[in-house]
């Protein structure tokens, strides 16, 4: 419904302290402005209308069907800014392989990694691939998640990495989420085109003058991506690929410093990127350069722990140095087949240095800056904002992160018009 009465919510977090915008930053990421007693929130046309005491709902808005809530707790509906969800396959065999102490790049050297769910998506079929990216991002749904990014970067040609990206749009719409869609072509090198570095350039040439510039005409994306790390793509080749991404009208976000100093979170803030993610290996010299671009963290904690790694993004000298600090699940058949942010949170506040009130708030109006969302509409529950919202059974918002490993969320609720 388009008019909706939220009642008997026992508390309601906001994540709007003062009425904020943008994203919290330094010491406010911990204010959540959460809203205690007996309580409703109103929607009328698909935005929030009221927040407050149900005493004080105003008597045009008091006309609109109700729902019970049930003295449950209500935040935004989280916002999860990196996600891979157009995968075939399950890549289990790999987790038994690193179980058994094969790293990321033996795997990847092999055949597997990336290129293994690149086969999987080529030889699936555009029903396979609809029907199973479905599914992935249901999965995150179920957890808490309205609006999801989504990358291709399993295709690996322009036919492919087109057919990805129509996946999560036409899977988004179909489960009500909204899919900010990112080309990520520049996930890895096919197979067809290793072996000479004439073919590595023969590649990258496809990258910035057809897939790049045809993903945008066509609406299928917003955004790109690369991978830079040590045997993918170097620095230069990250700003090239980020050029030609601006040149044909997308916007930017890197891979950095995610398994050694890659140089990667240099590069983003050189292209004054919407984000770098993962920053395992940066330090005070990148977090420095990402504040002075203003370029947000995304902190990726599910990979870190699936892969076994031994260094940890430092999230709370990112905090301290004023940068905009948020949290994804990275949901991949790979590297981190983690589908719930509650344990991201979890992750994040025992080995990033978050808080757990910062952790909620770079799920929700972190994450939505990160991804450079309007500000006031995404992550938060303001006059306004889009109607989007997670009901939680629990008492209080620090034990989302608590429960590690469970799905507390009881439901989402979207309202009719909230995409619009």
């Amino acid at each position: 419904m388009a008019d909706l009465v939220l009642e008997n919510l026992q508390r309601v977090v906001t994540c709007a302290p003062g009425g904020s915008r943008g994203p919290l930053l330094g010491p406010a990421m911990g204010d959540l402005a959460p809203l205690a007693g007996d309580l409703c929130v109103a929607v009328a046309a698909g935005r929030v209308a009221y927040t407050g005491p149900r005493s004080g709902l105003p008597a045009a808005l008091a006309v609109a069907p109700r729902r019970d809530c049930g003295g449950l707790l209500l935040t935004p509906a989280l916002v999860d800014c990196h996600t891979h969800p157009a995968f075939v396959k399950a890549r289990a065999e790999e987790f038994e392989l690193r179980l058994q102490g094969a790293s990321y790049e033996q795997i990847a050297a092999k055949g597997g990694g990336i290129l293994s769910s690149t086969r999987a998506v080529r030889e699936g079929g555009t029903a396979a691939l609809l029907a199973a990216t479905r599914r992935n991002l249901a999965r995150l749904r179920a957890h808490g998640v309205a609006v999801a990014e989504g990358k291709s970067g399993y295709g690996l040609s322009a036919e492919h990495e087109l057919r990805q990206l129509r996946a999560i749009r036409e899977a988004g719409e179909a489960l009500d989420l909204h899919t900010v869609r990112t080309c990520l072509a520049a996930h890895s090198l096919p197979a067809e085109f290793r072996g000479s570095p004439e073919q590595r350039e023969q590649y990258l040439g496809q990258v910035c003058d057809e897939i790049l510039p045809a993903a945008a005409r066509d609406g299928l994306a917003t955004r790109a991506d690369v991978f830079c790390e040590q045997g993918v793509f170097t620095p230069n080749e990250a700003l090239r690929v980020g050029r030609a991404a601006q040149a044909a009208g997308l916007r930017v976000t890197v891979h950095a410093e995610q398994l050694h100093p890659s140089g990667g979170a240099l590069a983003a803030a050189t292209l004054g990127a919407d984000s770098a993610d993962h920053l395992e290996y940066a330090g005070p010299a990148e977090f420095a350069a990402l504040h002075a671009a203003g370029t947000a963290a995304v902190l990726l904690p599910g990979s870190t722990h699936c892969l076994r790694m031994d260094r940890w993004a430092n999230g709370r000298a990112m905090v301290d140095a004023g940068l905009c600090v948020a949290l994804a699940t990275d949901f991949n058949p790979g590297s981190s087949p983690v589908a719930n942010p509650a344990f991201v949170m979890n992750l994040s506040v025992l080995h990033c240095g978050l808080t757990p009130a910062e952790a909620l708030a770079a799920f929700t109006v972190n994450a939505a800056h990160a991804l450079r969302l309007p500000p006031g509409e995404f992550g938060v529950i303001t006059p306004g904002a889009r109607a989007a919202f997670a009901l939680w059974d629990v008492d209080h918002e620090r034990e989302i992160a608590y429960y590690a490993g469970s799905n507390l969320c009881a439901e989402v609720i979207t309202c009719d018009g909230w995409r619009s």
